[in-house]
């Protein structure tokens, strides 16, 4: 299992230069995590830039994976983890939640960089 953060549902979704490489991590949904509030960041970026018909066919996509609901168990984590690592709330609850289910985070987002159980997908 892998959770794919927005930034690689976003790059992927709008062919960027990244895409290619978050498209080998999305061959297979069922084996893909996604938080709820990566549901809420990717349609918000589709349904802003794009389209509201493009942001539900993206949701329909990421719904494919198997989905996880922000607990109160991920919540506090999501707080300590914020605290120790200055992470913005959203990146915190998706670090959370992957710790929370032993996957590794595949992400772009600075954030991440440096953070344990991450894998880091660089620009070519």
């Amino acid at each position: 299992m892998i959770l794919i953060d927005s930034f690689g549902w976003i790059e992927f979704f709008t062919d960027g230069p990244q895409a290619d490489q978050y498209e080998s991590h999305l061959k297979e949904l069922s084996e893909v995590i996604t938080p709820t509030i990566v549901l809420y960041e990717v349609y918000k970026k589709v349904r802003r830039e794009r389209s509201e018909e493009d942001a539900f066919l993206v949701a329909a996509q990421m719904q494919k994976t198997r989905i996880v609901h922000l607990t109160a168990e991920i919540a506090f984590s999501a707080a300590e983890l914020s605290l120790n690592y200055q992470l913005p709330m959203a990146d915190s609850i998706i670090y959370s939640t992957a710790r929370s289910e032993q996957c590794p985070v595949v992400t772009s987002d600075p954030h991440f960089e440096d953070l344990e159980g991450v894998v880091f997908v660089k620009s070519d």
